[in-house]
């Protein structure tokens, strides 16, 4: 077997997990992170444009968001598009900036959020475990059409489920981080 269909593999489990870590950026644990914003677009001038490319975005504080635009006419769409989100906080619009003030979260909606979490990492799991899957089905039929031989197929499988372990303990160690986010006080 040739390491290029390994790194093939090793490729998809990679963004399985960075696709986890991009869907927890969402999950806001208390404290400002820009990346919350991410996902959420204005119609600008009639394209939806992500707000991150609308103005600056800044945290002079640990739960406070600034945006400042570069077109204060922008700033009304920018405020009702947070509003319209899920984030679930209300944009305080000066007329020159907006701020998001992040509330403390209580103990009730960190461990709701501890559970979502650890779904999400669940799910990517098996993701991680249905690319497994498909790998060896493929290394099972090469074997049966006599493209590589038996002794290949266990070696096959052997590498394909060390890349799959490492894969796991990665998505543990991102699901861990997140949940200590989340439970810092």
């Amino acid at each position: 077997m040739s390491e290029s269909e390994y790194s093939f593999i090793e490729e998809r489990m990679q963004k399985a997990a960075a696709a986890l870590k991009r869907d927890l950026t969402a999950i806001r644990a208390g404290r400002a992170n820009p990346g919350i914003l991410d996902r959420i677009t204005v119609d600008y001038y009639g394209v939806q444009t992500p707000i991150n490319q609308l103005g600056n975005i800044s945290v002079p504080e640990a739960r406070m968001i600034i945006i400042q635009p570069w077109d204060m006419k922008v700033l009304k769409s920018i405020e009702k598009a947070i509003q319209m989100s899920d984030i679930g906080i209300n944009p305080n619009n000066d007329g020159k900036v907006i701020r998001l003030v992040f509330p403390v979260l209580t103990e009730e909606r960190r461990t709701d959020l501890t559970k979502q979490v650890r779904k999400n990492g669940e799910d990517a799991k098996i993701v991680i475990r249905g690319i497994r899957r498909d790998a060896i089905e493929e290394y099972r039929k090469q074997e049966k059409s006599s493209d590589i031989t038996k002794d290949d197929l266990a070696d096959a499988e052997k590498e394909v489920q060390e890349i799959t372990d490492r894969s796991i303990e990665q998505i543990d160690q991102i699901v861990e981080t997140k949940i200590k986010e989340i439970m810092e006080v």
